[in-house]
């Protein structure tokens, strides 16, 4: 029986998973890196660190089994980093990630000079500063003599499959997210290109994410232990890979994923935008097309208020002080905007917020309303998709987040719809999985995952949430002007 490897090159990890040709996985392996944050706002990391864990893991996830069996790979990964090589393939310096806010110049440069009406005739999409586009125009403005070595440019992901291949690849849901793909006519943008003065060589050929984009290298088999035999595909954004895994592929589905960022995921046959580019408009890994809204801080939210505010790894303990009556009767209110925030208010600026603190505030209220708001500003992009007409009426929801119970019914309740649970939630990863054993062909990878349980709303609930949402969403507008003398601050 074969196996395949698919892998979840996350922000803060490396997932691996290694599954039979039934789809199930066998073993799981997790390998982590670090994150630099050299100055306020930039989050970066090495290129090389990927890839000492890409091997340290494979090694450890094929431990015990017949190594001749592994047949396919696939990489789903971290979407909008910049990677760029030189003549000779070297890094020539830390990948930009998707999280990094430097970029806000050139984003207004892009939306404003060069127009979002163009950039969206262009792309499908505007610019945010976590894209690719606006990073290439800061090298450019920035560190010019590093701009002027890039013989390749690349996404986080497809380094990863140049050093298992030697090819320079990527596909078309990660390439989505750079703001250089034409994405309704799948091809690189010529008149983006031009704006960002780079040329087409440049870029890596384009394939869809079951598509093989080679077989391992003989040294690349070797440090890994595996066969040259082993052919890998061209692999996947994150979030299209994790809608893979979870069955969002066709027309009509959708998947939340609660992980470090929050996604609102909407799969399509064909392609649509909705107005004023509030969603993004991608290809997906199916081969079709998908809307998604993505909010940058979210069980990265929980994550900060526990260990770096509470001083605790505990999540469980700290959500079990949370009681059902205080579900929809929370005083206090979170903004989620830890990094800025991209759907649907795009600003960057954007940052955290409290409010409704009193002396009688207990933590278990803070932590209450960081979780409800995550799962508001999950909402707000719900909200943004159902004004383009697109009905909603439940959703497969995968990540870290995912595994907490109270805040699987906190979003049921704040969204007001059924939530699905997959048997085999391990996202990313999972879906790159599948991708590798498609063996290049498309109908392999769609298939309806199998539900464990659903989390229904209450009537009750959900009408307290939905005069608390109707609060939350008051927020911004009305301390969106404060952000930037706050940033001026800085």
């Amino acid at each position: 029986m074969p196996y395949y490897i698919g892998a979840d090159l996350g922000t803060s990890a490396l997932k691996l998973i290694l599954c039979d040709v039934n789809k199930n996985i066998v073993k799981i392996v997790t390998e982590e890196y670090d994150v630099y944050y050299p100055h306020h706002g930039w989050s970066e990391q090495n290129p090389v660190d990927w890839w000492n864990a890409f091997v340290s893991g494979v090694r450890k996830l094929i431990n015990g089994i017949d190594k001749e069996k592994v047949s396919g790979i696939a990489v789903a990964g971290q979407m909008h980093g910049l990677v760029i090589l030189d003549g000779e393939d070297k890094v020539i310096r830390p990948a930009i990630l998707w999280n990094d806010s430097r970029c806000s110049k050139e984003t207004d440069y892009l939306n404003n000079t060069v127009g979002k009406q163009n950039l969206s005739d262009f792309t499908a999409n505007i610019a945010f500063a976590g894209f690719t586009a606006p990073k290439i125009l800061w090298l450019q403005n920035n560190e010019k003599e590093n701009f002027e070595r890039i013989e390749k440019i690349m996404l986080p992901k497809d380094y990863i499959n140049y050093c298992l291949t030697g090819v320079h690849s990527t596909d078309y849901s990660d390439a989505s997210g750079t703001l250089l793909l034409d994405v309704k006519n799948r091809c690189w943008s010529q008149n983006m290109l031009e704006i960002c003065g780079i040329k087409e060589s440049r870029l890596p050929k384009l394939f869809e994410s079951y598509e093989k984009i080679g077989s391992l290298k003989c040294d690349a088999a070797e440090q890994l232990g595996l066969s040259k035999n082993v052919f890998v595909a061209a692999g996947a954004g994150d979030n299209a890979g994790a809608a893979i895994g979870t069955g969002t592929v066709g027309e009509g589905k959708c998947n939340i994923s609660v992980g470090t960022s929050g996604t609102v995921f909407i799969s399509s046959e064909k392609f649509s935008m909705v107005p004023n580019n509030a969603l993004h408009a991608f290809c997906h890994a199916d081969g079709g097309y998908h809307l998604m809204g993505c909010m940058l801080s979210a069980a990265s939210c929980n994550k900060w208020l526990c260990e770096e505010i509470f001083k605790t790894e505990d999540y469980s303990k700290e959500q079990s002080y949370i009681t059902d009556d205080m579900l929809g009767n929370n005083s206090v209110y979170f903004l989620p905007y830890l990094m800025g925030e991209r759907s649907p208010i795009n600003d960057t600026d954007a940052s955290g917020v409290f409010i409704g603190l009193r002396a009688d505030t207990k933590r278990s209220d803070m932590l209450l309303a960081v979780l409800e708001g995550v799962a508001f500003a999950i909402r707000d992009s719900m909200e943004t998709a159902k004004k383009s007409g697109i009905c909603i009426k439940r959703s497969t929801v995968c990540g870290g987040g995912a595994k907490s119970e109270l805040w699987l019914k906190i979003f049921a309740n704040v969204l007001n719809i059924e939530l699905d649970i997959p048997k085999t939630e391990q996202g990313p990863g999972y879906g790159a999985a599948i991708l590798a054993m498609a063996d290049g062909n498309k109908e392999k990878i769609i298939s309806e995952p199998e539900i464990i349980r659903s989390v229904k709303p209450d009537r009750e609930l959900s009408a307290l949430y939905e005069k608390r949402y109707n609060k939350f969403i008051k927020l911004y507008p009305n301390i969106k002007n404060l952000y930037q003398e706050l940033k001026e601050e800085i």
